[in-house]
């Protein structure tokens, strides 16, 4: 059978995509390379048409899962209002709805404890995913450069450690504390609401007699 032009690249591409899910979801050990063949309707022995390894393909799925956050969280800062966007992004990570899909959410959270078990390569794009964050947090804190990197890391702590320990505790109410929790430290470190002045009471006329 004869296949279009970049039939291959198409099919690549799937595998990857799966991978990047899977590798989420049950952990760099869970990618099964027979279940990623099957799904993308190829045998086990056409795994090596398109990759040198398993580990090759955990880092193309590793990579491509950490471009998709990187692209969310511009996208969340730049539909944000300015001075708003710290907020934005602390709000759209910390939520039930990330905690429950981890297929489709953050690599810090979902690998975080096991990278490091993983090779040089994978470990050096988790390392430069994790610098990254801090990057993009740290530029919507105010003061020195060296402050708000401080803070934009205290802050992803927060974050990064709620997912993973409301993951741990289910679904109930201790994991909705736990959500919460992380989320009010994390804003806390972000930049102040300037406080409302009162509106000062305008005496009434006294009356006069005339």
């Amino acid at each position: 059978m004869r296949y279009a032009k970049d039939h291959k690249a198409e099919t690549r591409a799937r595998i990857v995509k799966s991978a990047a899910v899977q590798l989420r979801e049950k952990g760099a050990r869970g990618v099964g390379v027979a279940d990623l063949m099957k799904e993308a309707g190829l045998t086990h022995g056409g795994f090596y048409a398109h990759f040198k390894s398993r580990d090759a393909l955990v880092v193309e799925a590793l990579g491509q899962a950490m471009d998709g956050s990187r692209q969310r969280w511009r996208d969340v800062a730049e539909q944000a209002p300015e001075g708003e966007r710290f907020a934005a992004l602390v709000n759209q990570y910390v939520t039930a709805e990330h905690r429950d899909d981890p297929g489709r959410g953050c690599t810090m959270a979902a690998l975080g404890s096991e990278i490091v078990r993983e090779g040089p390569k994978a470990r050096k794009l988790f390392l430069a995913q994790l610098e990254r964050m801090i990057a993009a947090l740290s530029a919507q804190l105010p003061g020195s450069p060296e402050h708000a990197r401080e803070q934009a890391i205290a802050a992803l702590t927060n974050m990064v450690g709620s997912i993973v320990l409301s993951r741990v505790a289910g679904t109930g109410a201790l994991s909705s504390d736990i959500l919460d929790a992380g989320r009010s430290a994390a804003l806390e470190r972000g930049p102040k609401k300037p406080a409302r002045k009162a509106r000062a009471k305008v005496a009434a006329p006294k009356a006069t007699n005339s």
